[in-house]
């Protein structure tokens, strides 16, 4: 279900494979195939799972989960908060639902698709039915260097965690790109020796990215202002970490709207304000 760059490519490696592969999607040629999403045995679930103003929506998920068939299996591929999966199994008792997180690049997705470095399958509850379940579904997705089948806020959890150090990754090098301006020194030199370390992720050292600077694309900006109100809610006596969270939020909405990148993404997770509050700080 869903036909975006991440479902449709997940569809294609599954067809390349030679599985039976039933494609549901509100655009044309799919969305004819909605009552048929209920004869297939396992549906991968690849849709948009929002941050707005008013908070992290998952109701797109919610929509189309009466779709599988009773009994059957449904694997959750859109990015959730930690114990949705739990949440939404009490909510659906007549469908197992598992949450298994993809690690697509919109640059590399289709090799990514067919080789992801880690297989996770996570359980809303650790009993044999759920077990059968994640073991059928483990056993038709494509080889991993790592594979676990774990209890889905692991899984969930781990999602985040990915996405998150690569967004804190984002706003470290930026920073210490501008201290290099600073001082006179060659971003391109120290990026070089960047390259050479290997205790260092050096996927986001390029602080000029694409459009503009800063941590944009459509799972960055939503995903960690998501996370973010989740920590409160749910760790609210933490208030340092808290501090964390938003301050490198407060940076990455300066630097996307300073560059002006992805400003329509970033008006759909804050709401049209928070650019031109921005821009007034920065003109100042």
């Amino acid at each position: 279900i869903g036909q975006g760059w991440i479902g449709k490519n997940y569809a294609n490696d599954f067809e390349s494979r030679g599985y039976d592969v039933i494609r549901y999607a509100l655009e044309e040629p799919y969305v004819g195939n909605k009552d048929k999403i209920a004869t297939c045995d396992i549906v991968f679930i690849a849709v948009w799972t929002p941050t707005t103003p008013k908070g992290f929506d998952i109701s797109v998920v919610e929509s189309v989960l009466p779709l599988v068939g009773e009994g059957k299996i449904a694997v959750i591929k859109s990015t959730i908060l930690p114990g949705t999966t739990e949440k939404l199994q009490k909510k659906f008792p007549r469908v197992k639902v598992l949450f298994s997180p993809e690690f697509l690049s919109i640059s590399s997705h289709v090799h990514d698709a067919a080789h992801p470095f880690a297989n996770l399958v996570g359980m809303p509850l650790e009993d044999s039915k759920h077990y059968l379940a994640a073991e059928k579904v483990m056993k038709i997705l494509p080889k991993a260097p790592y594979s676990s089948i774990c209890k889905s806020t692991e899984a969930e959890i781990f999602k985040y965690t990915h996405n998150a150090s690569g967004y804190a990754q984002v706003i470290l090098f930026n920073l210490m790109y501008d201290l290099a301006q600073k001082f006179g020194a060659n971003w391109d030199v120290v990026n070089r020796a960047i390259q050479a370390d290997p205790l260092i992720s050096k996927r986001y050292s390029n602080p000029i990215h694409k459009s503009g600077r800063g941590a944009g694309g459509g799972c960055f900006i939503k995903d960690i202002a998501a996370l973010r109100t989740h920590f409160k809610k749910n760790l609210p006596s933490d208030k340092l970490a808290l501090k964390v969270l938003e301050a490198m939020e407060a940076k990455n909405i300066e630097l996307l709207t300073a560059t002006g990148k992805d400003l329509d993404l970033l008006k759909g997770v804050y709401g049209s304000a928070v650019v031109k509050q921005t821009n007034k700080k920065t003109t100042r």
